[in-house]
């Protein structure tokens, strides 16, 4: 059964390719929502776990956008943000979960 922490790491490659590709616009980007790419499914999740951002998580999404590609440190707090969330908002990684590419997805428990 895949938990909370593994869609939280399932969901970090896409959350960076859309930090990426719009930096701390991402929160706000509608544009290419639709579109079948993982900057978009990046965007889409970002949007669903932070909606349009308070200061922390734009602040965060900052810090990542600025930093370097293998910065871990900062990569580990927007994980650990994606989790809190999903610990916060019970279902919420079970919705994540699904919009993940197929193979990707699994059972999402607790913890």
């Amino acid at each position: 059964m895949e938990t909370i922490i593994d869609v939280a790491g399932d969901v970090m490659p896409f959350a960076l390719a859309a930090i990426g590709a719009y930096g701390t616009s991402v929160l706000a980007k509608t544009s290419e929502s639709a579109a079948d790419t993982p900057v978009a499914l990046g965007t889409r999740v970002l949007q669903r776990v932070f909606g349009r951002g308070d200061a922390y998580a734009r602040g965060l999404i900052e810090r990542v956008a600025d930093a370097k590609p293998d910065d871990g440190p900062s990569q580990d707090a927007l994980r650990s943000a994606i989790v809190a969330a999903f610990t916060d908002e019970p279902g919420l990684a079970r919705e994540v979960a699904a919009m993940l590419p197929r193979a990707r997805v699994g059972a999402v428990g607790g913890a």
